[in-house]
């Protein structure tokens, strides 16, 4: 099953990154195609959320019909809960996805794949309508859901570069804009598409740092494996499984009955968390 289409966003929330629940005063998804209003979409995936003045804004990949590619969009809400679409807010002549948005320096920055070989960074002139491209960080491969974190003063960035979904690999540098690095120890993640495709915004709790992977083994887009980073230093790699269980899983029937492959987790008190996750059911989003 590598079709990706009937995706659709929804919202949980939990005392843990690890408890999410959907509440109960809102209809999940929050998000399908069929709220996007300036194109006709496919689908609506690959969640990415901020808090910024009292607003959150959530960034996603839209399959525009029209132009038979991935582009950037836009919805808003005042408590995170639920949502507007706005707009598309970033397009180019090729297929873009996974906007993996950020603040650093007072700077609204997103890294975005796309299939152009490259992982591109993009900055905000005009936040959240307008983005221009900054900076190609890596080239000469299929970079696919590249994740950054910031941890001891460096950058690390993890990302897939095989058809495949079986291979991580992991670069750091000093500076966003770069020279990036090649770990040592890469790829960090070998022959195991369980656990090699990025899923969603890494995160840090507790002093300790857990990212996220979308199992494609039984198909693309299954579930997702939540994993703690035990060592990350610019000469060792290691990390275990942070749970016995996937974090996210299909329903099997609801609007993610097939699957689940994406998580945004941000912590809005010292006991709740939310999170963007989307979800796959075959005809969910089938429009005339």
């Amino acid at each position: 099953m590598q079709r990706k289409t009937d995706w659709a966003i929804a919202i949980y929330t939990g005392p843990s990154p690890f408890q999410l629940t959907a509440p109960a005063q809102i209809k999940n998804p929050v998000l399908t195609c069929r709220s996007v209003t300036d194109a006709r979409a496919r689908f609506i995936a690959d969640p990415f959320m901020l808090y910024d003045a009292g607003m959150w804004y959530l960034f996603a990949e839209i399959y525009n019909v029209g132009t038979r590619k991935g582009e950037i969009a836009l919805a808003t809400s005042p408590d995170g809960l639920k949502w507007t679409y706005r707009q598309i807010v970033l397009a180019e002549p090729f297929h873009m996805s996974y906007p993996h948005t950020f603040k650093w320096c007072d700077t609204f920055y997103m890294l975005v794949e796309s299939r152009t070989e490259s992982i591109r960074l993009y900055k905000a002139t005009v936040f959240p309508y307008r983005w221009e491209y900054v900076k190609t960080l890596l080239s000469g491969a299929d970079f696919m859901d590249t994740s950054l974190i910031r941890h001891n003063g460096l950058w690390w960035m993890f990302t897939c570069p095989s058809a495949n979904n079986d291979i991580l690999s992991l670069y750091y540098a000093e500076d966003l804009l770069g020279p990036w690095q090649s770990h040592p120890a890469n790829p960090i993640v070998s022959n195991d598409a369980r656990i090699a495709r990025p899923g969603g915004r890494m995160i840090t709790w507790d002093d300790r740092i857990f990212r996220f992977a979308q199992d494609d083994v039984q198909h693309y887009g299954h579930r997702v494996w939540a994993l703690e980073v035990t060592r990350l230093t610019p000469s060792i790699y290691q990390e275990r499984m942070a749970m016995s269980a996937p974090l996210l899983e299909p329903s099997g029937t609801r609007w993610n009955a097939q699957g689940m492959h994406h998580i945004d987790l941000h912590q809005v008190r010292h006991d709740q968390w939310i999170a963007c996750v989307d979800g796959f059911k075959l005809g969910l989003c089938l429009k005339s």
